[in-house]
């Protein structure tokens, strides 16, 4: 026979002060009233049952189980009602022992074929993860309803045995809306997309309607696996269903959308909810940093406070990359005085290693540090994040002298932490170091390299001038090199002017990435550095008749908290005449102080004096001489820049930094050049 145990809850209340312990949320209010209650009725298991269950719903369930024994020492003898709330009690304190000894009292009195008592069992030994023990349970009862069907699945899926999930799934009799939901979102949990979307589909052909939560969790699973078909067929459900006014659909939806790169149809629809909460703003300023769209993160944030919407730690977990990209300091360190004023005892890890990823990438790395220290309890995440902060500002002693101390500290470093330390070892052309460090990753930590190890070793190798040793490092990988393995090779033959060579890795990056515009902008400076003009016009017309598009140099910097962004040759700043005034003021003082600029990194086979003028217009230019005019004698001036900075842009910046006193922190495509009085941080080895 099956018995349903849904229409068990609860005992009936007959004792006029029961009601106020409904009220109840804490110990120190039911306190009182379980005394006087208890006074007064000794003998009622009404009351006792009715107080142990208060009890359980507290914060802290402990006082449940010692009333419980209280309660048998009292010689007061339990009944069916007593046990679901305890089991549960045992469950979230992990009391295995103690759940057992329940149990064992359950077994005592025969009450083990009551359907709510068996569910609440199968439920306790599946969240203290006694899967064994709760298949038992199940497998020795008579019970097969779909509540204790479900409970055992659910205990599977949160367990990560998701095959026994489905094959218990499966053998069920009766499948509700409920089971279905367990399993779908137990795939999804586990992050088997393509799975839980493939159970929905049939929970549909199976006539089962989906409910909000099934909506939900496949839209999410649509929105991880970039499943666009299946989440535009939900969205027609939605529409025929009248369900648009269900904001956790409409939200997953707006997820859904900007996840799968529909960034169009996410913003229609976030605009058209006029009761937008949180989660509404979370999933539309998370969806543009999802899909690089960093700018647009930023603006959609300011409407935000702008609008007083209230915002919370996932909010700042979006907006803090787009801050890291852009390189908003202003904003970043708003967000950081937000966090201390509303969120002081926040414990959340990832919220304080974006912060220290955010001010390391901004080029404030003081500030990191600051973070850092600050963070308790330490965890490896932040340890990583310092160490590549530190990596990217070419403090390469720094971060290697804190990876030690991550170790001493008991901390087992991961891949990424490996990544961050032969980092340094190759922005600082530490050679022998970085090999070091690769091999104890490999002997003493038993992790394998991957594409970034090498990446990182093989940069090391060529930025030295060892090709030989980068070559044989490349034979001997499990893996085939990448793109950025063949550019960085191709990248250091430009320094060291070795055309044969870097003909060669063109050729290998060109395979892997035919339109890659790096490769052919590199290749085409090497021959232009070497004076070959027939080989620049040859690469040029293939870029051109390949259709590739070359990737605009363009260099932003934060002034006010307004982010200011700027092309070669950029007029369309709307202080384009007092940036070109100043640029012109820059040329002339560059010149007395008997800067020359090197024309072979122009291009173009063209006059003298017009490659003059490009060299002098570059973005990185710009942006300097608007941080010049808009700020304060001797404030900092930070620029940030999508690509390489180039070696006249670097020369002259050097001596800028000299000429106005200022310290200009730029960073580029691959690392941080800190500019002070007339010197580089990276000691032009970039």
């Amino acid at each position: 026979m099956i018995i349903s145990s849904s229409s068990v809850i609860t005992p009936p209340q007959t004792h006029p002060s029961l009601h106020l312990l409904s009220k109840c949320t804490t110990m120190e209010q039911l306190k009182p009233i379980h005394a006087q209650i208890i006074k007064t009725n000794p003998a009622d298991l009404i009351i006792w049952n009715t107080i142990i269950r208060a009890y359980s719903l507290t914060p802290s369930p402990f006082p449940a189980i010692n009333l419980y024994k209280f309660m048998l020492s009292s010689d007061i003898k339990p009944n069916h009602y007593t046990f679901p709330c305890l089991f549960k009690s045992c469950a979230r304190i992990d009391g295995l022992n103690e759940g057992k000894q329940i149990h064992g009292q359950v077994l005592k009195l025969g009450l083990c074929c009551d359907a709510f008592i068996h569910t609440s069992l199968i439920s306790f030994y599946a969240q203290v993860g006694e899967l064994d023990d709760a298949r038992l349970v199940f497998d020795e009862s008579p019970l097969r309803d779909a509540v204790s069907f479900t409970a055992l699945v659910t205990g599977y899926v949160n367990n990560g045995r998701v095959e026994d999930a489905r094959k218990l799934f499966d053998e069920m009799p009766v499948r509700d809306v409920v089971s279905w939901n367990c399993v779908i979102s137990g795939h999804a949990r586990n992050k088997l997309f393509d799975e839980a979307i493939c159970l929905f589909n049939e929970m549909r052909r199976a006539g089962i309607k989906p409910d909000e939560s099934t909506l939900v969790t496949v839209l999410s699973a649509c929105a991880q696996s970039g499943n666009l078909t299946t989440g535009e067929q939900i969205k027609t459900s939605i529409m025929d269903h009248k369900l648009c006014s269900n904001l956790r659909i409409v939200n997953s939806l707006i997820d859904m959308y900007a996840k799968c790169n529909e960034l169009g149809k996410a913003r229609s629809l976030f605009d058209g909810v006029t009761n937008k909460n949180v989660i509404t703003w979370n999933v539309m300023i998370g969806g543009y940093t999802h899909t690089h769209c960093y700018k647009e993160s930023l603006d959609l944030f300011r409407t935000m406070l702008q609008l007083n919407c209230e915002s919370n730690e996932v909010t700042f977990l979006s907006v803090l990359p787009a801050c890291a990209h852009m390189g908003a300091l202003d904003i970043g360190k708003w967000i950081h005085a937000y966090i201390g004023k509303n969120f002081p005892r926040s414990s959340n890890t990832s919220l304080f290693t974006s912060l220290i990823d955010m001010y390391a990438k901004c080029g404030d790395i003081e500030a990191a540090k600051t973070v850092f220290e600050s963070v308790s309890p330490e965890s490896l995440a932040s340890w990583n994040a310092m160490i590549s902060g530190l990596a990217m500002h070419r403090r390469a002693h720094e971060a290697i002298g804190l990876f030690k101390n991550m170790v001493s500290e008991g901390f087992t470093p991961d891949d990424i932490t490996f990544v961050g330390v032969l980092s340094a070892c190759s922005h600082a052309g530490l050679v022998n170091l970085g090999q070091q460090y690769f091999h104890s990753m490999i002997h003493d930590y038993k992790i394998p390299p991957k594409l970034q190890h090498y990446g990182c070793l093989i940069d090391l190798l060529a930025r030295a001038g060892l090709f030989e040793e980068a070559m044989a490092m490349i034979k001997k990988m499990n893996v085939n090199p990448d793109g950025a393995i063949w550019g960085s090779l191709l990248g250091a033959c430009t320094v060291y002017k070795n055309v044969q060579l870097g003909e060669y890795f063109a050729t290998k990056l060109l395979e892997l990435e035919p339109e890659n515009s790096g490769a052919h902008m590199l290749l085409s400076n090497l021959y232009a550095a070497d004076g070959k003009w027939d080989d620049v016009a040859r690469i040029r017309t293939k870029f051109k008749d390949n259709g590739s598009i070359k990737i605009p140099g363009c260099t932003s910097i934060e002034v006010d908290g307004i982010v200011h962004e700027f092309l070669a040759s950029d007029k369309t700043h709307p202080m384009s005449d007092k940036i070109y005034a100043m640029l012109e003021e820059m040329n002339q003082l560059l010149d007395e102080c008997g800067h020359v600029s090197d024309k072979s990194l122009v291009l173009y086979d063209m006059e003298d004096e017009l490659k003059e003028g490009v060299l002098c217009q570059h973005s990185e230019r710009l942006a300097i001489a608007f941080g010049l005019i808009s700020t304060k004698p001797g404030t900092t001036i930070r620029i940030m820049k999508n690509l390489r900075v180039c070696g006249n842009c670097h020369s002259a910046t050097k001596l800028i930094s000299k000429i106005f006193r200022r310290e200009i922190i730029a960073r580029d495509r691959n690392r941080f050049h800190h500019f002070k009085d007339g010197v580089c941080s990276c000691m032009d080895h970039w």
